[in-house]
């Protein structure tokens, strides 16, 4: 009989490690990697940054009121130029860019939580539980979602706090009509029926079986609608019913500059720049997602992998 412990080794390939898999298929496409990149960058500013320069970012200097970019005589902080009180723009688009990730991350987590939660509910209860549910979610879509928010905050004090609510209970439609869509197929599939056949609960079966599932689909959804809002406060910012002074975002900043465009362009030029690239960015990283998630699309990142090994 043959001794097992003389047997030679067998050749069994490594796994990747599921970060280090994520990274390579992330590197495979140069675009989403340069987004990912600058979003990384946007977000090391608002949790650094901000704080750091919060004192640059507010102090006046009238002498150098509308100072022109690119002067790189003077301190890094106005290579960007400087505003209408001679505050540096490049450290208050930093300074901005907290209050901005803030409303639009609370926004979309918001959103994001009732939403799947109402849709899973709605996709996997009573036809009357159900019924109640989009009634509820066609008259929030009923109203257009940015003139929703204008007359609700034309009526509350703007702060942070009130824009995200705002901001959120307009996009809770977009994640109730998706989760609710995916699970209405999905609880027909095999495994859901014999788990269902096994005694398990409608709670185990809903988060443990059918939301993971259904989760990558809305976090694809969350990244895109995430630019949404951004844009959306942006927009309520440049209308005056946003964020206040002293606080900052970049919408409002573009709207203090307005005024200047003809004799100080970069005053609405560097923050709509910064809405822009990160919009793009987020754009670019939701198509990534849409593609690395869905196990049919994958091979297209995987392929580059396999041709070159």
């Amino acid at each position: 009989m043959t001794d097992t412990k003389t047997l030679p080794p067998q050749n069994i390939p490594a796994q990747t490690h599921p970060a280090k898999q994520i990274l390579m298929m992330l590197w495979r496409d140069k675009l989403a990697f340069c987004a990912a990149i600058f979003i990384l960058i946007v977000i090391f500013c608002a949790l650094f940054g901000a704080p750091l320069l919060e004192d640059v970012a507010t102090k006046q200097n009238l002498r150098g009121r509308n100072a022109a970019p690119f002067d790189f005589s003077k301190d890094w902080v106005f290579w960007l130029g400087g505003d209408a009180l001679g505050r540096p723009l490049l450290a208050r688009i930093v300074v901005a860019s907290q209050n901005t990730l803030m409303v639009a991350t609370g926004a979309v987590v918001v959103s994001l939580a009732i939403g799947t939660t109402l849709g899973l509910i709605a996709g996997y209860t009573t036809r009357m539980g159900s019924q109640i549910i989009m009634r509820l979610a066609d008259v929030i879509m009923s109203f257009p979602s940015l003139l929703l928010a204008v007359i609700v905050l034309y009526m509350l004090v703007p702060s942070v706090g009130n824009l995200i609510i705002v901001l959120a209970i307009t996009r809770i439609p977009v994640y109730l009509r998706t989760s609710r869509a995916e699970v209405l197929e999905i609880r027909e599939r095999m495994f859901v029926q014999a788990a269902r056949v096994m005694g398990a609960s409608t709670n185990r079966i809903v988060f443990k079986h059918i939301l993971p599932v259904v989760f990558p689909t809305l976090v694809t959804i969350a990244t895109l609608d995430f630019a949404f809002v951004m844009l959306a406060e942006s927009s309520l910012s440049f209308l005056g019913i946003g964020i206040q002074p002293l606080e900052i975002t970049w919408g409002l900043m573009v709207a203090q500059g307005k005024a200047y465009l003809t004799t100080a362009w970069w005053l609405s030029f560097w923050p709509g720049l910064a809405i822009i690239l990160t919009t793009l960015s987020l754009n670019l990283l939701s198509n990534w997602m849409r593609v690395a998630l869905d196990p049919v699309q994958r091979w297209r990142l995987e392929i580059g992998k396999k041709s070159n090994g």
